[in-house]
């Protein structure tokens, strides 16, 4: 018998400073069998980073020609490719030739991903956009995640602050490159 997806709902209050986005996002998640709970949250908080016109979550996991989030215009047409995890190089360098924008969040060490992708070909390596965010907020996160979740995102200074009831979580997104070269906060 195929095991099913489960599904989250997330009622997010979400207060982007440094995009200036201010909006209630009411979401419904489905949780792939072999998908941790890092990656669901992963993708929970890229979707809210990302959060424009034309978001959506799409098959990601059932799908590998799909990213886990994509930005389309209003005829369909994608405008950005943005990927969950540690995508290998291949991945990479087709997501660059099928959308103008690249972006990949990360849960995991962004040293392991500078390693796996140092000296691989990928199409418009120099525009990829590479996150982490702290571990420590995702595991604190995850040690607090219901299938039915209510939380305030505030970004400011691409710090991240989450209150869930009366407590608040915080944590850095960095942003890096996979060639070695200078990142920023």
């Amino acid at each position: 018998m195929a095991l099913t997806a489960t599904i989250y709902t997330f009622s997010i209050q979400l207060s982007d400073v440094d995009r200036a986005v201010y909006d209630t996002l009411a979401l419904k998640v489905a949780r792939h069998p072999s998908e941790t709970a890092e990656h669901l949250l992963t993708r929970v908080l890229a979707y809210c980073l990302e959060y424009t016109e034309g978001i959506g979550f799409s098959r990601g996991i059932s799908d590998a020609d799909e990213p886990a989030l994509s930005v389309r215009d209003l005829t369909g047409v994608l405008k950005v490719w943005i990927d969950i995890g540690s995508p290998d190089a291949a991945r990479l360098h087709k997501a660059g030739k099928a959308a103008p924008r690249v972006a990949v969040y990360t849960h995991k060490d962004p040293a392991q991903m500078k390693r796996q992708l140092q000296g691989e070909k990928i199409h418009r390596a120099e525009a990829l956009e590479l996150y982490a965010f702290d571990r420590e907020l995702i595991a604190d996160l995850v040690g607090r995640l219901e299938r039915r979740m209510h939380f305030d995102l505030s970004v400011t200074d691409r710090h991240l602050f989450l209150s869930i009831g009366d407590i608040t979580l915080s944590g850095a997104i960095e942003q890096f490159r996979h060639d070695d070269q200078e990142t920023r906060p």
